[in-house]
């Protein structure tokens, strides 16, 4: 083979591998409307900020859709979609799709005014009551009870003054919301509101792709280690706007407390927003927390340099956004 058939030949492996690189390089991603994990452009979206950040760090573009949930399916199958950037995970999706690890948890707590019993777990627990829940938000609740009542509202707001008119008698409110209510409306909080500590309901959340996809297990696999970088070196606390996350850092088993930036707080964070557990506000567990705090891992609170120990600030606006918040007047 002379010098000109091998640069020909070059040539082509080249453009051949640039090319398979372009189609997995920028992918198609369909979601469906669910504030503040995904929404339109120029709103919260916590749940695509997170995937785009990830997949940006191995080189990946993608470009996100909001739909309704059915074509999203329906567009991944025809191949109009290369993926969802938030999923839950199925039997039947199993078969089509790869999964991600879960990266988040779409979780159901119970909420009811000052005074209200918030301790059940289980729908069986309430005969005869209503319970507030947002329309279109197919968290697949199943219940097996003539008296309850599921009221469906258009969001949070419209269920919170049904609460407070006597409407309802509960309303199910996403964990995440809630723990942006605990930093940035403490004081309505305390004042109202009777908050559950462990969700009703919990549905991991996993970036998805085809498995037509060139390189779909390699894709997979890439997110899946920024997304422990990602959770290591505070960006979670960041995207999320939260001091404290919950996550099994280190891959041992065991949930570890990480901070973002250097205000520890004076005392042990009571709950904290749990990523990839369905335990996000249970106080307490068997094993001692672990704190994450500026880049090195503490075996108890005690351990924590007393540097560290200073006082949270728990404002009641959040300069930055006003939309996931609730009006208690």
């Amino acid at each position: 083979m002379n010098n000109d058939m091998k640069k020909a030949l070059f040539s082509i492996i080249l453009l051949i591998s640039i090319n398979a690189f372009s189609q997995t390089s920028e992918l198609k991603l369909a979601s469906d409307i669910w504030p503040p994990f995904t929404n339109v452009e120029g709103e919260k979206s916590f749940a695509l900020d997170l995937v785009k950040e990830a997949l940006a760090r191995t080189g990946v573009k993608a470009n996100f859709e909001i739909l309704e949930l059915n074509d999203v399916i329906t567009g991944i199958d025809a191949g109009k979609y290369d993926g969802s950037a938030a999923l839950w995970l199925s039997e039947d999706r199993e078969k089509k799709y790869l999964f991600s690890e879960s990266y988040l948890q779409n979780q159901l707590v119970l909420v009811g005014q000052k005074g209200s019993d918030v301790s059940s777990i289980s729908f069986a627990d309430f005969d005869g009551k209503r319970i507030g829940i947002i329309e279109d938000y197919a968290y697949g609740i199943d219940i097996n009870s003539d008296q309850v009542s599921l009221v469906t509202g258009k969001n949070d707001q419209q269920n919170l003054e049904r609460l407070f008119s006597g409407q309802i008698d509960y309303m199910l409110v996403d964990a995440l919301l809630i723990q942006y209510l605990l930093k940035y409306q403490v004081n309505d909080v305390s004042e109202h509101l009777e908050i559950g500590h462990a969700p009703i309901l919990s549905k991991s959340l996993h970036f998805v792709i085809s498995k037509d996809i060139e390189d779909a297990d390699s894709i997979i696999s890439k997110f899946n280690k920024e997304i422990h970088k990602m959770i290591a070196d505070g960006t979670y606390n960041k995207i999320l706007e939260l001091n404290w996350v919950r996550a099994d850092m280190d891959g041992d088993g065991q949930m570890e407390l990480i901070l973002d930036g250097n205000a520890a707080g004076i005392v042990p964070p009571e709950c904290a927003y749990c990523i990839n557990s369905d335990q996000s506000l249970v106080k307490k567990s068997n094993k001692p927390d672990q704190y994450y705090v500026d880049g090195k891992l503490y075996s108890c609170w005690d351990n924590v340099p007393q540097e560290y120990k200073t006082e949270i600030i728990m404002s009641t606006q959040d300069p930055r956004n006003t939309g996931i918040k609730l009006n208690f007047k």
